[in-house]
């Protein structure tokens, strides 16, 4: 119930991540938009399979959206969505090994 939760909240924070990643790297439109749209369907199906099972949901509150970092060049718009996208990247895997563990139970 935890893992499912966790990784719902996390699903739901880069969704905001990427949001800013649509901001920083405009060129890259039609991809950040199909990774939002992935995460969303993959929490939606997280949250069904959660209802299905009938574990409790957690609803956490919904935060204000921190403004953009103030990057001065090109590069660092780069280098920031870099940055997020390989932390997506890294917490999809996670999450990826520990729905496998779970699906092993």
């Amino acid at each position: 119930e935890a893992c499912f939760s966790q990784i719902r909240e996390g699903l739901r924070n880069y969704h905001i991540s990427l949001a800013t990643v649509l901001e920083l790297l405009p060129t890259h439109a039609g991809l950040v938009e199909t990774l939002q749209l992935d995460a969303a369907n993959l929490s939606s199906n997280i949250q069904q399979q959660m209802e299905d099972l009938g574990l409790a949901m957690v609803t956490f509150p919904t935060e204000d959206r921190n403004p953009l970092p103030a990057f001065s060049s090109r590069f660092q718009h780069q280098v920031g969505g870099f940055f997020i996208l390989a932390n997506f990247q890294r917490f999809l895997e996670t999450a990826y090994r520990a729905l496998r563990h779970l699906a092993r139970l």
